[in-house]
């Protein structure tokens, strides 16, 4: 299990670039494409009343103009990352995935 600052160095190596924010403040003005994340929880599996597996569990949004980016695809390769129902918004493409970090 890393920590969020290796998460945040993980996704600006897939990305290629620094538009990678964490939870962000409303009034911040992205640029896009862009990866923005947040935690959601912990994820953990028990037996014999011990944790013997923890990860954090993270939501990240990928923010795009363009519908058929290769970056989908190269985020989903991701280990312990899986893709949910994308949706447009404001002439942007989101591409919501789960990670567990």
């Amino acid at each position: 299990m890393g920590t969020r600052e290796d998460l945040d160095a993980l996704l600006c190596e897939t990305l290629g670039s620094e538009y990678v924010y964490f939870q962000p403040p409303e009034n911040l003005k992205m640029r896009y494409p862009c990866i923005v994340y947040s935690l959601n929880g912990n994820f953990k599996r028990q037996a014999d009343n011990n944790t013997y597996h923890r990860r954090k569990e993270y939501s990240l949004l990928y923010i795009t103009y363009d519908p058929d980016d290769a970056m989908i695809d190269k985020i989903g390769d991701l280990p312990y990352c899986g893709m949910s129902k994308p949706y447009t918004a404001e002439n942007l493409h989101h591409y919501p995935y789960t990670i567990y970090f």
